[in-house]
C-alpha cells in the first residue's frame, strides 16, 4: 500500500479529503511540494471549490499537509504551496 497506508487507515478523513490528498501527492515533486490552484483541483476532481477548501482544511488539521500562502510581487494572491507530510 506504500505511502497511502496511513491515509486509508484514518477513519476520521472524508473520502474527498483522501481524493485531494492523492491529487496533491500525484502532482508533488521529489520534496513533496506542489502548488495547484483550488480552481484547478476542483475542475480536475469535478467538485466545487468549496468542497476542495473543506478537504484541504481537513488534511491540514489532520497533519497530512501544510500549506503556505503565496503572493506575487505586486501583492496579489497566487496559489498556495502544499507540502505533503
Amino acid at each position: 500500500m506504500g505511502y497511502f497506508s496511513s491515509i486509508y487507515a484514518d477513519t476520521e478523513l472524508s473520502h474527498m479529503a483522501r481524493a485531494v490528498y492523492m491529487y496533491l501527492k500525484d502532482r508533488s515533486d521529489i520534496k513533496g511540494t506542489c502548488w495547484p490552484s483550488i480552481k484547478n483541483i476542483g475542475k480536475d476532481l469535478h467538485v466545487s471549490q468549496s468542497t476542495v477548501k473543506r478537504a484541504l482544511n481537513e488534511l491540514e488539521k489532520a497533519g497530512y499537509i501544510t500549506r503556505q500562502h503565496r503572493y506575487r510581487e505586486n501583492g496579489s494572491y497566487t496559489s498556495n504551496l502544499y507540502t505533503i507530510q
